[in-house]
């Protein structure tokens, strides 16, 4: 038996892999190549270009990710409705997990775990916006828990809820896990990963302690951060994190975004964010697992595999 995702980030911290989405923008994907002409419609090219997709968990194996994250960051049914995919939520998660697992496999150096990336519903339940807080909280829970059965029946080793920016819609995407774990009959941890500014904040004004204090007793494995900065404006999160009880997840963007041509562009240098990173591992053991976000790429991940590895 191969040691499972929790026993493994017991014994040593975890390297999860970058951005998933700016890698599918290297390729240059034409209209033609996402599923019905749908430009944009990234978790798509797991049915349309899936040689596309396994290349790219394959790059960030090969720079020595021991996790990578499923294409499904935005295939709640809510999303997939948008693309007329709604109807087709659990076999698709399913599929994109599956097709994780397959490039795992070839890999035998080492355990290589499939995480299953759970998106933002694109509402924000506990705000009074007349189009984003009107949803009703059943359909947000049932989207994520058929979006979570899929993953599950995939073989994924863990659930990953990320870039949450409502605590609310949290509680919501992990009640919808249980929900998920009792119907397919098979336990795996789950992550919940909230998105700070650099002040601290989710978007709705939630800081980082109310939003643990909210979670923590929901019966996750771990909490994390991921998204919106880079580690420097974590580091006080994490300085508190890193006195609680759960384990940590920090993904952090390659620094902070800047605006060149309408364009968002991270410039970090993989060696940078490799520094920042390993001085937190240093300091504050609860820090289990690690990986970049948006900006960050395989070198990025190589230099943290070097980092952990030295």
């Amino acid at each position: 038996m191969t040691e499972s995702f929790p026993e493994a980030a017991k014994k040593r911290v975890l390297l999860f892999d970058g951005a998933m989405g700016t890698e599918i923008q290297r390729l240059d994907p034409k209209p033609e190549d996402f599923p019905d002409g749908k430009d944009g419609f990234n978790d798509g090219l797991v049915l349309s270009r899936p040689e596309w997709i396994k290349e790219i968990h394959r790059s960030y194996l090969k720079a020595g990710a021991d996790c990578i994250e499923t294409n499904t960051f935005g295939s709640n049914k809510l999303k997939l409705d948008e693309y007329n995919y709604g109807g087709q939520t659990v076999e698709f998660n399913k599929k994109a997990a599956q097709l994780a697992k397959q490039v795992c496999s070839e890999f035998k150096d080492k355990p290589r775990y499939v995480i299953g990336s759970m998106g933002p519903s694109g509402y924000l339940p506990s705000s009074n916006d007349p189009d984003l807080g009107q949803k009703p909280l059943d359909e947000i829970r049932e989207a994520f828990t058929l979006q979570a059965e899929g993953l599950i029946l995939g073989g994924a080793d863990a659930l990953l809820i990320e870039t949450s920016q409502d605590i609310l819609e949290v509680k919501l995407a992990i009640e919808a896990c249980h929900a998920a774990m009792k119907n397919t009959g098979k336990q795996v941890p789950i992550i919940a990963n909230i998105t700070l500014d650099q002040y601290g904040k989710m978007l709705l004004g939630t800081s980082v302690q109310a939003a643990y204090t909210t979670v923590s007793d929901m019966n996750i494995y771990a909490f994390g951060l991921n998204c919106s900065t880079g580690p420097v404006e974590m580091a006080p999160s994490v300085r508190w994190l890193s006195e609680q009880a759960l384990p940590i997840l920090v993904m952090p963007n390659a620094g902070m975004p800047h605006n060149e041509g309408g364009r968002a562009i991270y410039k970090m240098a993989p060696k940078d964010i490799a520094g920042a990173l390993a001085e937190f591992v240093s300091k504050y053991d609860h820090i289990r697992m690690i990986g970049g976000c948006c900006g960050t790429n395989p070198e990025h991940i190589a230099e943290l595999r070097k980092a952990l590895d030295g």
